[in-house]
């Protein structure tokens, strides 16, 4: 039945027609009496006008209340004779019509509301009346398939014109249940999806005495295993009953039938159950003979039957066959780990076999299970840790060998810029291998960092400040798309870092979290302090208690699946397409932050985002600036070029390229250059006490006798002489060794002919 709009309207009018009609009326009297023609024959006009519309207004609603009375009419002649309930309801819930199953079943409710009619037999009826009203009023019907008292009911709703409903009661039993609850002698009860009890027949209340709402009241030893024998917590004391569950449907809920059974004799395998420990019985063709309830939680089986020991079990290597015959032989007596097959979640297990003769000489293997899964995590967690290791001393040795390789190439490269200027036609082709040498260098650089053999230069900071001044760089980086967010912790303690480096981690996370919310989102940079009373471990790493500066950058990207947490601190390790990234953003960050001594943790929810957490140490000295004593400062490289200098340098270096390179450099700001490839030749050399040396440039690492082992022995004779330490190691991979020779400094490799020549002046000064 549509009805239009001015029908509409002239039902919410039609309660004050009749004053509008008495008014008008009233208009046209007054207009009779009143001396002023023109005026009269306006205040007539107004009133027939009134009195019209009242008129037009009881007419349409009348019309309109016809209309909806033979449609009430033609509903009622047609479900009258419905084999199944059926109830008419205002919007209010008020039933109007009841047919004859609904007197039948519920009794005459006219007048009554439906929900007080439901709210005895069914479970949470006003939740569920209003969800279906909602739907019926958004979409004209609805229908839900509900659990009562006497069974399953599918409950349906239609829209009646605009404020009516029609509600049919379809009976479900023979669809959605394999017994009527109330039909049968065997105690049952029906569960929603949260175990919550919506309906337990006679027998199951005779049972245990009385009605429970909850299952955990009635099962002692949950969760539920269908096809196993549980305890019930009966009228009279435990009771014995095997579990069948049957699943109704897709709509989460479940029925089950309990069928009461003797207590088992003491001697019997079933008398295992009560053990902590896993047991099965197999046969020396690896069939299931008996289990106990532990080894069937464990294996997450319901029961024995049919079952072989391969079916529950893999990655024993070789048939698991074999591995029973050799046992039930006499062969093999090892335990072995497995994994099982039936869990959901990865579980390991530790499995003893053991020969027994059974009855009528029979051999026959008794099987002891234990859970494994911590182990194997704890052995996973260590095969990662050793892995971290082993790379990142890969990763220091490649850097290494690549760090003597790029300052022969960019020192060299300095000598050919000199003799050229940027007029010469070969001068932008050096510039563009100077700069390629430089991003070579650079990402040698990342692999020192996650090595944690990279030179830092730490001082005392405040990290709001350098946040802030870092800042528009990160706005930058993230686009428009992304909203950057910083929160800081009013009383932040400072921290003691190599800021340019600490400047690249929080720039890796930021890139990182901008690139895993490519449809835009917010990131969040949040720090504050953390007092931790005492030692905390979390992801294999041990925080000691103290004081701590901690940084979070969170995103609400796509996430990082459990699988991949582990490898994301990985060098080379990346989900992003080639060319759009080297997988070294976050292994550098890694190494940085465990450089510095800290920590760095990852969390992750796949859908909802990613927090990476980093745990600095605080600083609590009263310095703003920490100088170790006896090193000095290594000259900038951006200051202006050194002025031509005079002295003997003595450079021991192994590998020749980079000697061939640092002699020539020295030579041409005026320096006499004695070069050395080893120590024993740089000892060799010294033996000549007429030789006069100024300075000592020597590499750390070589063949036979190292940097600081043949500097501190030549100082035993020459005490006066100054020293310069380079190498492609960081500086505190020897920095104790160092420490011991006064009047030394380091240049880490790759160096400039500028750093180098630098350097070396301030030595002399």
């Amino acid at each position: 039945m549509t009805v239009g709009p001015l029908s509409k309207q002239a039902e919410r009018l039609s309660p004050y027609s009749m004053a509008v009609a008495g008014g008008g009326l009233a208009l046209c009297i007054l207009a009779l009496l009143i001396p002023m023609p023109l005026f009269g024959l306006w205040t007539f006009g107004i009133g027939a006008a009134l009195l019209w519309a009242a008129l037009l207004v009881r007419f349409l609603s009348y019309r309109q209340s016809r209309l909806r009375r033979r449609l009430y009419d033609a509903l009622e002649e047609f479900v009258a004779n419905d084999a199944a309930p059926s109830f008419t309801t205002d919007l209010n819930g008020v039933i109007g019509y009841e047919n004859r199953a609904a007197i039948e079943r519920f009794g005459g409710r006219g007048g009554q509301t439906l929900l007080s009619t439901l709210e005895d037999i069914f479970a949470a009826p006003a939740s569920t009346l209003s969800r279906l009203q909602s739907r019926a009023l958004a979409k004209g019907a609805a229908r839900e398939d509900v659990v009562m008292r006497h069974g399953h009911v599918r409950l349906a709703v239609h829209m009646i014109g605009e404020d009516g409903f029609l509600w049919r009661f379809e009976d479900m039993a023979e669809k959605g249940s394999v017994l009527d609850g109330d039909a049968i002698s065997l105690p049952m009860v029906t569960l929603s999806k949260n175990n919550r009890v919506l309906f337990m027949n006679d027998p199951m209340r005779r049972l245990i005495g009385h009605r429970e709402k909850t299952l955990d009241r009635m099962v002692t030893d949950l969760p539920i295993r269908s096809g196993d024998v549980h305890v019930l917590a009966g009228v009279e004391g435990r009771i014995n009953a095997r579990v069948v569950q049957y699943e109704s449907g897709g709509s989460g809920r479940k029925e089950l039938y309990f069928m009461p059974e003797a207590a088992p004799n003491v001697g019997e395998w079933d008398a295992f159950d009560a053990l902590p420990v896993a047991l099965l019985k197999v046969a020396i063709d690896g069939t299931l003979l008996q289990s106990n309830r532990p080894a069937r939680e464990l294996l997450a089986i319901p029961t024995h039957d049919k079952l072989g020991l391969s079916d529950l079990v893999e990655g024993l290597g070789r048939p698991v066959q074999d591995w029973v015959r050799d046992v039930a032989m006499g062969r093999a007596r090892k335990p072995e780990f497995v994994r099982a097959s039936r869990p959901q979640n990865d579980t390991f297990l530790q499995i003893s076999l053991n020969r027994v003769e059974g009855g009528e000489s029979q051999v026959e293997l008794i099987a002891v299970l234990s859970d494994a899964t911590e182990l194997k995590s704890l052995e996973a967690q260590f095969v990662q840790s050793q892995k971290m290791q082993a790379i990142g001393q890969l990763a220091g040795g490649v850097a290494h060998d690549f760090n003597n390789l790029l300052t022969a190439i960019s020192g060299h490269c300095d000598l050919l810029l000199l003799r050229h200027d940027k007029s010469d036609s070969d001068y932008g082709d050096l510039v563009q291998i100077h700069q390629n040498a430089n991003r070579a260098a650079s990402l040698v650089g990342q692999l020192l960092a996650f090595s944690r053999k990279q030179t830092l230069k730490p001082e005392v900071i405040d990290l709001r400040d350098t946040l802030s001044d870092l800042t528009h760089l990160l706005n930058r980086l993230v686009g428009e798309k992304v909203r950057l967010t910083l929160n800081h912790d009013a009383g932040l303690l400072p921290i003691r870092v190599d800021k340019r480096q600490l400047e690249q981690v929080i720039m890796n996370l930021v890139v990182n979290a901008r690139d895993a919310m490519p449809t835009g989102g917010e990131i969040k940079v949040e720090t504050r302090n953390e007092v931790l009373r005492e030692a905390f471990t979390r992801d294999r790493a041990t925080l000691p208690a103290g004081e701590y500066v901690v940084v979070s950058v969170t995103d609400q990207g796509v996430g990082i699946p459990p699988e991949r947490l582990q490898k994301v601190f990985e060098p080379f390790y990346t989900t992003k397409r080639t060319g759009e990234g080297t997988g070294l953003g976050l292994s550098t960050a890694y190494g940085i932050i465990k450089q510095t001594g800290g920590f760095i943790f990852v969390d992750s929810v796949v859908g909802s985002g990613t927090a990476f957490t980093i745990f600095l140490p605080a600083h609590t000295a009263r310095a703003e600036a920490v100088v170790e004593a006896g090193k000095k400062p290594i000259p900038d490289a951006s200051m202006a070029q050194p002025e031509r200098g005079s002295g003997v340098i003595l450079l021991v270096e192994d590998e020749a390229p980079v000697r061939a390179f640092a002699s020539r450099a020295l030579r041409l700001r005026g320096y006499t250059v004695i070069e050395a490839e080893s120590a024993e030749e740089a000892l060799d050399t010294l033996e000549d006490d007429s030789l006069h040396i100024d300075v000592f440039v020597s590499d750390v690492i070589m063949p036979g006798m190292d940097g600081p082992s043949w500097v501190s022995e030549a100082l035993q004779h020459r005490p006066g002489v100054k020293v310069v330490f380079v190498s492609g190691y960081a500086e505190d991979h020897f920095s104790e060794q160092q420490a011991r020779i006064p009047n030394s400094v380091f240049l880490p490799k790759p160096f400039s002919l500028s750093e180098l020549t630098a350097t070396v002046q301030a030595q002399f000064q």
